[in-house]
C-alpha cells in the first residue's frame, strides 16, 4: 500500500484541494492565511482526507459488508432501506480507526491542543458536494463544542 496523506493542517488547504478533503475544508483553508494577515482570529484546525475514508472503508471489511448489504437490498422497500441504512450506520460507528489513521488524527489533535485544549467543531465535508450538479443539503452532521481528544 503507498504511504497515504491521512490528514492536512487547513494552513496548507487551497480550494484545489477540494477533490480530497470537501469544500468546507478547502475553503477554510483558502480562508486561514488572508483572513489572519488582516488581523482576524480564524480557528485553525485539521482535514482527514478521501484517502483516509476509504483506508476506514477497507479495515476489517467494512466497505465488503456495506456492499453486500447493499447488492440485495430493495430500494422501493422504505422498511428495508431503514434497517439496512441504520445497520450500516452501526457498522461505521463500531468500526475503529485503522492504528496509522488513528495515529494521524491523534498528532494533528495535540498539535491544535499544545498550548491549552479547545472547543472544536467536528463537521463532514463530502468531496462533491460543492459542484454544481449536486445536493447535499442536510445530509451531513455537524457535531459542535466537542472538548477532549476521546469525544
Amino acid at each position: 500500500m503507498r504511504d497515504q496523506v491521512r490528514v492536512v493542517p487547513f494552513e496548507r488547504l487551497r480550494m484545489s484541494d477540494v477533490e480530497s478533503v470537501g469544500g468546507k475544508n478547502a475553503s477554510l483553508g483558502e480562508l486561514l492565511g488572508p483572513l489572519a494577515a488582516l488581523g482576524l482570529n480564524v480557528p485553525d484546525g485539521f482535514a482527514t482526507t478521501a484517502d483516509a475514508y476509504r483506508e476506514f472503508l477497507a479495515y476489517q471489511g467494512l466497505a465488503e459488508r456495506i456492499s453486500s448489504a447493499l447488492e440485495s437490498l430493495d430500494v422501493d422497500d422504505v422498511v428495508a432501506l431503514a434497517r439496512t441504512g441504520a445497520q450500516i450506520r452501526q457498522w461505521i460507528v463500531d468500526t475503529p480507526f485503522p492504528p496509522a489513521l488513528e495515529a494521524d488524527i491523534k498528532a494533528a489533535y495535540e498539535k491544535l491542543t499544545a498550548e491549552g485544549e479547545g472547543s472544536f467543531a467536528v463537521r463532514s465535508s463530502a468531496t462533491a458536494e460543492d459542484l454544481p450538479d449536486a445536493s447535499f443539503a442536510g445530509q451531513q452532521e455537524s457535531f459542535l463544542n466537542i472538548h477532549g481528544y476521546e469525544n
